[in-house]
């Protein structure tokens, strides 16, 4: 089955394993309800659309509103749609609950949310750049140096690393590890870093592709 969860990231922290201290970041996950069920007949393919976190209906215009009461659910601030495999939209009815439970310890996921704003960068900052010759004499220090190619062909090639607005984009963060699944408080802690600030939404689903080191363990 296809699962995934919305939830807003809490922050960072350690547990301690087997006498190994291990960096995890908090995931207040769900609980998400079903809105939305998608159909091979109807749409063309299955899915499930999910809601997550409660606003006030005096915030929403009446398509939306009535968008989520065709599910008997409150109006959610935030929609993602999850593609299924063949035939698993059965196990789906619309306001159905879902939690954290559907993950348990050891599973691999993908978190996908967007990335810290930073700003407009240079190419130090933004691509590690080694810079010039700090020294006395040196004319330049952090500038990003030649960017055209000679003669031919003339140009900036296209891709070019360059300063430039850095950050706040979309990103994904694969095969990262559940090690613990707290069901009393929507909890889940991933092991590592995910993109985002504290307290920005981020999307968990199960692992789109292992590595083989990974699946033979």
């Amino acid at each position: 089955m296809s699962k995934g969860l919305l939830g807003k990231k809490v922050g960072m922290t350690q547990v301690f394993k087997e006498d190994k201290a291990i960096p995890v970041t908090v995931i207040e996950a769900g609980p998400c309800f079903v809105v939305q069920l998608k159909t091979v007949e109807k749409d063309g393919y299955e899915a499930i659309q999910i809601g997550f976190n409660e606003q006030r209906e005096s915030l929403v215009n009446l398509p939306i509103k009535n968008h989520f009461k065709k599910a008997g659910v409150s109006p959610m601030k935030h929609l993602v749609e999850l593609r299924l495999n063949k035939g698993e939209i059965e196990n789906y009815q619309l306001g159905q609950a879902i939690t954290v439970e559907i993950f348990s310890p050891g599973e691999k996921v993908d978190v996908r949310g967007v990335s810290k704003g930073k700003g407009f960068a240079g190419g130090v900052k933004r691509w590690g750049f080694a810079g010039f010759p700090a020294s006395h004499g040196s004319r330049y220090h952090r500038a990003p140096g030649s960017v055209g190619s000679s003669t031919f062909p003339a140009r900036v090639i296209k891709g070019k690393r360059m300063p430039g607005h850095m950050g706040n984009c979309r990103r994904t963060v694969q095969n990262l590890e559940i090690i613990e699944v707290i069901p009393g408080e929507n909890l889940l802690l991933v092991k590592g870093s995910v993109p985002g600030a504290n307290g920005s939404v981020v999307l968990i689903k199960e692992a789109a592709k292992l590595s083989t080191r990974l699946k033979k363990k």
